[in-house]
Formats: structure tokens, sequence, C-alpha cells
């Protein structure tokens, strides 16, 4: 089957470099010319831009044009026998850092800014028609251009014209064209061709898979022999660590605390949350503190705070570390798709012989009210109304609830008691504690949480079902955490957003805390192996970014599950099929993909 996609229509419109720029359109075909694997009848050879532009990079590394340095001619070179590597100086000003996997036909690429910052990642190469031309993929392929004995002639045809300064130009563009035919037949009918085939694989949407960071700091593509040039990315020993100063525990732990002259009960005490030794404490979380420390004696104290981030970022030990700071108790309430507001400030309930027990009371269910308000809203009030909305009926059963609670409240008999329930969050808000409130973007209504306003602005009170009015203790902080690029996650309501005092993005954490983390969490003491595999989650994670895998996860979590089973089992890839690659996508083709790119090439190097 032929393959046309590195040689797509477009890339013949491009506009030609000198001195063939001046041919296009139709003068840029040669009828009755072409090279050798022309099968047709009719022969025709055609200019190609980026087959053209990568010849003539090649032609000066050979000979450097005055005035250029070796930093600006690119380099090309080898891996053993699979790999050819590339570095492109592209016209855009940027250095094309391309390997091409001579066995199987596939790319890696990146693209890096001039100055180079290897401590920055590299941009994805895409070769579109509104993206990257491919100068630089063919400038990968030109060692295996070069491997053919009519390429080569062409080649060393077009370099002496060149070099005489083109005397006859029709001769050279047409020496020029077939060097071009000779490309384009060997990848656009190399299948079918008994020798000469270049192999080629480009991805669906043009994506060429990135280079990552990991690849270069663990020399998987360092050069084994080099034909010309001088690398500048592909070298072994580069690192991409950045530096941090680690924040001791010592002088974090009860540093914070917002009220000095209160004491803790002994009960209290307990739940005050004790940081691991392996807990390496973000400089976001000691801000969070420092903020909320020194604002206590200002008109409004910050006491809210959000965090948001995926799975595994550290939002929750985050929050526990906060607390541990200021020397709080910890309490923390999960929401779900059905949680209420009752959920969030709790309920009255009847206490039957001294056990509880829920009030049998036949209402519509928040279901019932989204599906048919209007019925909802009769059971209700014994109104019918069309027109109601969903936000009146749901207001209506809050107010049906509290007048109902509070009635039978206040009309108990000796036999027949109902208690108050707190939540965490009321018991947090009572008494000063830290409560962290977990995904509330999940929650079905985005009207439950607005309900908490009066809570999170300067007012401090909320009613609570029993028809008591509390307010909320001078030392209460209020810790969101979410993360709302999940499924079945919202947009959290602008109005609660607001009321945030900081607003903080937890990002992974560096190689090395979560290398230190899953050390002390796992035992395992197989450092290096632990390096690489964090190294290798990291690279899985990027290539789901790149290809919009999103059906799945890969962060610390499987990270420490993967090194939990290597310790059973003794084997990396075996490991990685029980946990991380099972864990990133349900595709089979997406993981056999991320399988060959991210961790064969790695745990083979």
């Amino acid at each position: 089957m032929s393959n046309t996609k590195l040689v797509p229509t477009w890339t013949f419109q491009r506009s030609l470099p000198e001195p063939f720029d001046v041919y296009s359109g139709s003068s840029a075909v040669f009828k009755n010319i072409s090279s050798r694997y022309c099968t047709q009848p009719q022969k025709k050879a055609t200019l190609h831009a980026a087959t053209l532009q990568a010849v003539f990079t090649y032609m000066d590394l050979e000979n450097p044009p005055a005035g250029k340095t070796p930093e600006e001619l690119g380099t090309i070179g080898s891996q053993s026998n699979n790999f050819t590597i590339a570095e492109y100086p592209s016209r855009t000003g940027q250095l094309h850092v391309v390997i091409y996997n001579r066995i199987t036909g596939k790319f890696i690429a990146g693209k890096f800014e001039q100055p180079l910052d290897l401590e920055t990642q590299s941009e994805a190469y895409q070769f579109t028609e509104t993206g990257n031309s491919g100068s630089a993929l063919y400038f990968a392929l030109m060692p295996t251009f070069l491997g053919d004995e009519e390429f080569s002639e062409k080649y060393q045809e077009l370099k002496e014209q060149r070099e005489r300064g083109y005397p006859d130009m029709d001769e050279a563009a047409q020496t020029a064209a077939i060097l071009c035919d000779n490309v384009y037949r060997r990848i656009r009918y190399g299948d079918t061709l008994p020798s000469g085939n270049i192999k080629n694989d480009i991805p669906a949407k043009g994506l060429i898979q990135r280079l990552t960071p990991l690849n270069i700091q663990k020399g998987v593509f360092a050069p084994t022999d080099v034909i010309q040039g001088t690398f500048q990315v592909l070298k072994s020993g580069v690192s991409y660590k950045r530096s941090h100063t680690a924040i001791l525990q010592s002088d974090f732990v009860s540093k914070y605390i917002l009220s000095e002259s209160r004491t803790l009960t002994p009960q209290e005490e307990l739940t005050v949350p004790i940081l691991e030794d392996w807990y390496i404490i973000p400089k976001e979380i000691q801000r969070i503190c420092e903020h909320a420390k020194l604002t206590t004696s200002t008109n409004q104290p910050m006491r809210n705070f959000l965090l948001r981030g995926p799975a595994g970022t550290g939002k929750t030990e985050g929050a526990k570390a906060i607390a541990a700071g200021m020397h709080l108790p910890y309490r923390c309430i999960t929401c779900s798709a059905n949680t209420e507001i009752f959920d969030l400030l709790g309920q009255i309930l009847p206490d039957v012989d001294g056990k509880m027990a829920s009030i049998q009371t036949e209402l519509p269910s928040f279901q019932d009210i989204m599906l048919d308000p209007a019925t909802a809203y009769e059971k209700l009030t014994g109104t019918y109304d069309e027109t109601v909305t969903e936000d009146i009926v749901y207001q209506t059963l809050v107010d049906h609830i509290f007048e109902e609670m509070h009635q039978k409240y206040t009309e108990t008999s000796k036999s027949q008691r109902f208690r108050y329930v707190d939540t965490p969050l009321v018991e947090a808000i009572r008494n000063g504690y830290l409560v962290e409130i977990q995904e509330p973007t999940v929650i079905a209504n985005p009207g439950v949480l607005v309900g908490l306003n009066s809570l999170l602005d300067r007012c401090n009170s909320v009613f609570l079902p029993n028809g008591e009015v509390i307010k909320r203790h001078s030392d209460t902080v209020i810790v969101v955490t979410t993360n709302n690029d999940y499924a079945g996650c919202r947009p959290m309501n602008q109005s609660v957003i607001s009321r945030m005092n900081l607003v903080i993005d937890m990002d992974e954490p560096d190689e090395d805390t979560m290398i230190e983390r899953v050390l002390a969490i796992t035992g395992c003491a197989d450092k290096k192996s632990v390096r690489t595999m964090a190294q290798i989650v990291r690279s899985i994670a990027q290539y789901c970014q790149d290809n919009l895998i999103t059906d799945g996860c890969c962060g610390i979590r499987e990270l420490i599950a993967w090194v939990q089973s290597f310790m059973v089992c003794g084997d990396l890839m075996e490991a990685a099929h029980y946990t991380i690659l099972s864990s990133v996508t349900a595709d089979t083709e997406s993981r056999l993909e991320i399988e060959g790119s991210c961790l064969e090439t790695v745990i083979a190097a």
C-alpha cells in the first residue's frame, strides 16, 4: 500500500529555496525526465521544497559558507544501526531536533528556541500545512537518501553546479528535479519497489512524538557516530534538574499558629496532622500559611484557599500540611454528584431509643426536580405550575425542610427526641479547625456550594437546619481542593472562586521530590530503578498530553503502584503492564504506542 503521509500534496505548493524560487506551479514540473524509480510510461519530475532545503543544508555542512558558525549549520549523525539523529537549523530561528528510526520509519522530534535553554521542554513538531514544512524530517533522512546510487550521483552533480554558481540554471533545475523525484518515488511507492524503499510512519494528524528531557538526560539517543557538524542538544549527561531549597519540617510545623493564646483540648490535639518524614513541603503551601498568619490582625484575614491540580499532585497532603503548619485540627468532607446543602450543614434526625434514624418524609428528590419540576412543586405546595423553574422548586424544598425540621424540634416530647448532627464542615466552622472540601466541582447542582457564600464572605455566619445561627470562628480555615479536567467535573461557580483569598495551581512534584516520596512510601531500596520509572511516568504523561489521550491517569499514584509491583515480580516491563500501562488508557493501540515509545527504548538503554 502506498504511503503519502510524508509527501502530501501541500508540500509541493511550498515556496522553493533559492535559486529555484523562480520556479513555481507548472514551471516546477519537468516532463520527459524522472528518476529510475518512476515506473509510469509518462515521465515527469517535480521540484520539492522540503527535499531541496534538506539537500542544501547538508551541502552547507559539507562546505560551510563563510561567516556561518558551526551552531548555525546543524548536525547529523547516527546511533548504532537503528537511528539517524539530526539537528536542523530552521529558517524560523529555532533548532529542530529529529530522531529517525530506520527500522520502523517513525520519527521523534522537538523544537528548541535559540539561545538554547535545555531546562525548557521542547515544543511539539507538527507536520501539517499550517505547521512545520517537514524540512527537518527530510534532513534526518539525508543519509538514507544518499545510500541510493542515483541520488548520490545527482547530489554530487548539483553540488558541483552550486559551487560553480549555476552556470546553466535549467540544467541545474533538472538535476534537482530528478533528486526530488528519486525521494518522492521511494517514499510514495516504496512498498511496491524491488529496492530503495524509504520507510516512514507519520501520525495521521502530523503530530510527531515529542523529544522529552528524559530521552536527552538518559542519553537514549546520544549519537555514536557524528557524520557532519557538532551536536548541541543530543549529548550525554545533560541535566534538566532544577535547583530548589528544601523547607525543613522543623521550620514549618506549628510555626504559623493563628491565635497564640489558644490552647487545644487533648481530643483536638489528636486530630492535628503529623507530617510524614518523606513529605517535602511545597513552597506554595508555605506561602498559604504565611498569608493566613500575617493577615490575622487585619480587617479581613485570609482564610479561604483553593488548590487546583491533577490527581496525585498533593492537594490533600497540602491541606493537611497547612493544618500542621497552623497547628489546627483537620477535618475533611468529600463531595459527590448527589451532595446537597444538608450534607454540608448537617441534618436533624430523630433519636429512637437512643439510636439515630432518618425521618421518613416523602419529599421530591433532586432528580425528581430536574426531570419534572412542576410535579415536584405540586408535591411540596399542592399547586401545579408548568412554568416553575428548577431553582424555585429547589428553594421551596429547602424552605420546606427547614420549616419541618424546626417544627419537629420544637414539638418534641420526652418520648420523642430529635438530635442535630454536625458535619465536619460545621464542626470546623464552630470550633476553628481547618476543613478540606474535596472535589466540589462534581456536585450536580452548582448552587449547593453557593449556599456557603455567607460563610466564605465577611458576614461569616450561616443558618443551620435546626434554626441555629453559627458564626465562623476566627481561626477557621477552608481549603477547597479540586480538579476541573477529569470526567464529571464542572466549572466552579464564579461567586465561590471570588471568595477564595488565594487560588493555587498545584503542579506535579519535581523528579527528585517524586522519587523521595515513592522510596519512603514503598520502602524500595533500588533508587536507580525508581528514578528510571519516575522519568518514564513523566514522559508517558507528556505523551498523553501531546496526543490527547485523556481516558486514563499516569501520575504519582500509578508510579507508587508500579514500584510496589516491581518489588513483587522483579521485572520492570511486567510490572508496567499491571500498573501504568493498564491505567493510562483503555485503547489497546495507544497502549502499544506508549509502550514502544516511552518504555522499551528507555528500559533497553
